[in-house]
This record gives C-alpha cells, structure tokens and sequence, in this order.
C-alpha cells in the first residue's frame, strides 16, 4: 500500500518562555500559526524495517531525522511488525525554526495510522508525538493554536481575521541555530523570561478582533535576546524588515529565519529586493499568502 502526504511549517507570532521544570525542559506558551509551505513524503509499506530517502543529501536518513522515529515509535507501539519505505521531498529548510522535522514527524503518524487502519487512538498519537519533540502536536492539526507546556497542550483559537489577506515573506541567511543551544544560552538573558503568562492569549484576541497593526507590538519571542547577541545579523534583518513595509515581523522559533508580515503581495516582493539589495542572496526567501489551504487531518487537540 502506498500513501503520500503533504507536510506544512509553523512561525510563532508569539513563543514565551514562562519557566523551567526540575527536569531541564523550559515551560512554554506559544501562539503558533500554520504556514502553506509544504514538504511530501511518500509512504509504502514493506516486509520489513524503516526506510528513508530524501531530495536534499545532508538530511538524516536514519535515526536523526524525527519522521524516521516518528515511524519506529508507531511501529512499537502498535505492535506492527511490517516495515515502511519513506521518501522525503523537501521544501521546508532545516534549522529555520519552521518546524518542517516536527512536521515531517507528525505527517508520519498519521500517515502510518491510516495505513494501518487507524490502529491507534487520537489520544495515543498525541502521546507519541509529544515523546518525539515539543512541535510535534501542533503538526497533528492544522489550525492557529496556542501551545502550553512544552508545547504538547494544543488549544486552537478563533480564525486570525487580522491576518486575511496578508503576504508572508520568510528569509533565512546561510547559518541555522540549533535549538538546543538557543534554549541553553537563554538562561544568560533572564530578563527574556520575564514575561508573565497569558501573552499568546491576548495576541490571538487581538488579532481575531483587530487590525495587525495595532496587534504588532504584542509579537514575542525570547529566543531573539540570546540568538540576537550572538548572531546580530538577524536582528538588523528584522529591523530592516519593519522599516521597509512589513506590519509585524519576528525571527521564527529558535531561528534564524526572520518572517515579515505584509500588507499584500506586492510589498512582500518589495522587501524581498530590499532585503537582497540590503543583505545580499539569502539561503531561503519564500512568500505565502494567508491564512493558506491545507489538507484536511483529524483534529487532535487533548492533552497526553
């Protein structure tokens, strides 16, 4: 049997880092939006074992790519001795802070769900995909949400009407950001997480009531205080971009794409020669219209 899926990006309008457990990991809320920019993947069953390919060579085609866990942990846990063949069409770049592995991971699930004849609950998904990273439950819906927790709690909020009809611009220069750095050299810049809780909250009704310019200046990440220092270049990206037509713009999760929110496409297109004539050719420049048409998946909203 044979299936193929499509395997949208997220940006944060919003990421608050609001504490840190006894276990290390950072307590979060996010207001995140889905993005209809898109990788495949393509699945067939097998006798045995996982398989993975990709377009793109200097991405995992083992255990280090989150869609080839993603299969191992659903094939442990539904007891399915079959094995799967993936290829990977990727559009979506790595260490973006877009979310394309996460993504990649959920896509995967369900995926392998439907093959296998909905073998698992929605509830058992949501659990495996919160043990396979904190992105991955929002990619099991496709919906605006905000996510708490470590990003396994999964709220979806009312449409973002402020954003009908905008133009996304994503820009990305050469370098990625690990995420795990980002979120260890956070605890140099404790004034980032001093932010109570309840901002994404009121982002989402600002924007669902009211206009995106008067919403811009509720647009947060804490990430940007340590990725900044170290990688000024973003900042100044960033900077560039509200001066130059964007309504609202911010650096995607932990980096280091900056996404720019414009009035319409044309303006978008505008910053984009802004940007190339300001910074030079930049590794990724995507464009998308908003809020996006995505394929319909089964929403998956409870807590694990």
């Amino acid at each position: 049997m044979k299936l193929s899926r499509k395997s949208h990006c997220k940006i944060n309008l919003l990421l608050n880092v609001v504490g840190q457990s006894d276990d290390g990991f950072h307590e979060l809320e996010m207001l995140m939006l889905p993005v209809p920019i898109f990788d495949r993947l393509d699945f067939e069953l097998a006798n045995s074992g996982i398989g993975l390919t990709c377009n793109q060579p200097g991405i995992p085609t083992d255990s280090g790519n989150l869609a080839w866990r993603a299969a191992e942990s659903f094939a442990s846990k539904a007891g399915i001795t079959d094995g799967v063949r993936i290829h990977l069409e990727k559009t979506i770049q790595a260490e973006g802070g877009l979310g394309g592995g996460s993504g990649n991971a959920a896509a995967t699930l369900l995926a392998l769900n439907e093959l296998h004849g909905q073998a698992l609950g929605q509830a058992t998904l949501h659990e495996l995909a919160a043990e396979l990273g904190s992105d991955v439950p929002f990619f099991l819906q496709s919906q605006t949400a905000v996510a708490r927790g470590r990003g396994e709690m999964i709220e979806p909020v009312a449409p973002l009407a402020a954003l009908d009809g905008k133009s996304l611009l994503l820009v990305r220069p050469g370098f990625g950001v690990p995420t795990p750095w980002a979120y260890q050299a956070l605890a140099k810049f404790p004034e980032a997480k001093s932010r109570p809780p309840g901002q994404a909250d009121e982002l989402a009704r600002r924007l669902a009531n009211g206009t995106l310019t008067e919403a811009a200046d509720a647009f947060y990440n804490s990430l940007e205080a340590p990725v900044f220092n170290k990688f000024p270049l973003l900042k100044l990206m960033r900077e560039h971009a509200l001066a130059n037509g964007a309504e609202a713009a911010l650096m995607c999760g932990s980096g280091s794409t900056i996404f720019a929110i414009c009035p319409d496409a044309a303006t978008a297109e505008s910053l984009n020669r802004a940007t190339e004539s300001a910074f030079g050719q930049q590794s990724l420049v995507q464009t998308a219209s908003l809020p996006g048409d995505f394929p319909k998946v089964k929403s998956t909203t409870a807590s694990p």
